[in-house]
């Protein structure tokens, strides 16, 4: 089965035999001493693929030609899989996509830190479509496809794709894609309005139009034309992120996310950091403070706190909650989300940069019965020395990752 129709160059194209899959979608084999990653193959695969890039430890290539096909392989629900960046995996079935995922975590942390987990729980899943509330959409006036491009970049490139729908970001959104581009394509500042960020809440949907030139009076009268007739909140930035200000409706319902379980109700800014996927997200609180196992006498701390995401479910269930997050703008929103919800008297937040923890300043904190760390993709290694030669250890710690790899190398400190 052929699946590329670009050209190659014979003298670069290899058989392989595809044995696992990365987090990146990437097939994964072996050529020659080398690890080849190869975009659109699956494990189980054999493939014909050209090499598009050469290191000395690695190589990228596409394939070219299916000869094996995996029981996995299903057909993209997307017409504009394969050129948008926007998602990875949709050529394979949905529970095997869950399956690989949880095996490269266990891959991981054999590799790298030669460990074995005890106990592998059952991964938490959300929907299959829909589910993406959080999307950076690039803005890109294109006249040689017909006018203004409104979408995900490119798979692997800086160009905006033509794409006129979504079946990862909810409906509603992706209906209002084509829309999208008759509205921005029709500004004076057409050429100068390079994103839109989007946040998708509970009770309302934010865009945030990213614009390198003064709107004029039309312009404004289009976004809130277009705030009225498709149900969205428009916010503007003018400049860098500190300039975002909400500008049509300026009344009506706040941005916020739900953790219901936990009675929370989460007030954000559009730019700000938040899960993606709502559904999971609930899954992976409620998990994580499953695992906690916080009593009502506890002390607890939540590093890389964020707005609370952890912070305020826990306060509900422990006796004080300290927050510690590397910014101050952060921890004081965190700081007005608890009173909002009634749990001011029971958290503190500060700032730290948790990157340059050390064991006498974890000291000075006092002792916490129980420990949640939630870091970046960068993971918490400073964090986890310090716990390793501190000898005021929490009696249990629930760490959270969206890096294996980073998970993995802390587990070395211990």
């Amino acid at each position: 089965m052929a699946i590329n129709q670009v050209p190659v160059k014979p003298e670069n194209v290899f058989q392989l035999e595809i044995e696992s899959l990365d987090l990146e979608a990437q097939g994964v084999a072996h050529r020659e001493g080398k690890v080849v990653f190869v975009q659109g193959a699956l494990p189980r695969e054999t493939v014909r693929a050209e090499v598009l890039k050469r290191k000395s430890s690695y190589e990228k290539a596409r394939t070219v030609e299916i000869l094996k096909t995996s029981y996995s392989r299903v057909e993209p629900k997307c017409p504009h899989f394969g050129v948008c960046g926007g998602c990875s995996m949709q050529h394979l079935e949905f529970s095997s996509q869950v399956a690989i995922k949880a095996r490269v975590l266990e891959d991981q942390l054999w590799h790298l830190a030669r460990i074995k987990p005890e106990t592998v729980l059952r991964p938490l899943e959300g929907p299959q479509w829909g589910y993406r509330h959080r999307a950076r959409l690039g803005c890109r006036l294109v006249n040689k496809k017909g006018g203004m491009l409104v979408g995900f970049h490119e798979k692997g490139s800086s160009f905006v794709a033509d794409m006129t729908q979504c079946h990862v970001l909810p409906k509603f959104v992706s209906d209002m894609l084509v829309p999208l581009r008759a509205l921005i394509g029709g500004l004076s500042v057409a050429d100068r309005a390079p994103q839109i960020e989007l946040a998708v809440g509970h009770e309302v949907t934010a865009m945030v139009l990213r614009h390198l030139a003064p709107l004029t009076p039309a312009d404004e009268k289009s976004l809130r034309d277009f705030a009225d007739k498709y149900h969205v909140q428009w916010w503007l930035q003018p400049a860098g992120p500190g300039s975002v200000y909400r500008f049509y409706p300026d009344d009506g319902p706040v941005l916020s996310y739900r953790l219901p379980e936990f009675g929370i109700t989460m007030p954000f800014l559009p730019t700000d950091f938040t899960q993606v996927n709502h559904v999971t997200n609930e899954a992976m609180v409620s998990q994580a403070l499953r695992l906690l196992d916080v009593q009502p006498t506890d002390r607890v701390a939540d590093l890389f706190c964020g707005l609370g995401n952890f912070s305020l479910p826990l306060a509900t269930q422990a006796a004080e909650v300290v927050g510690v997050e590397g910014s101050d703008v952060l921890t004081t929103r965190a700081q007005e989300n608890a009173v909002v919800n009634g749990l001011g008297h029971k958290t503190r937040f500060f700032a730290k940069n948790l990157f340059e923890l050390t064991p006498q300043e974890w000291d000075r904190w006092g002792y916490f019965d129980r420990l949640l760390i939630d870091p970046p993709r960068e993971g918490a290694l400073a964090v986890c020395t310090a716990l390793a030669q501190t000898s005021r250890r929490p009696r249990r710690i629930v760490y959270v990752s969206c890096n294996p790899a980073t998970l993995a190398r802390i587990n070395c400190c211990f």
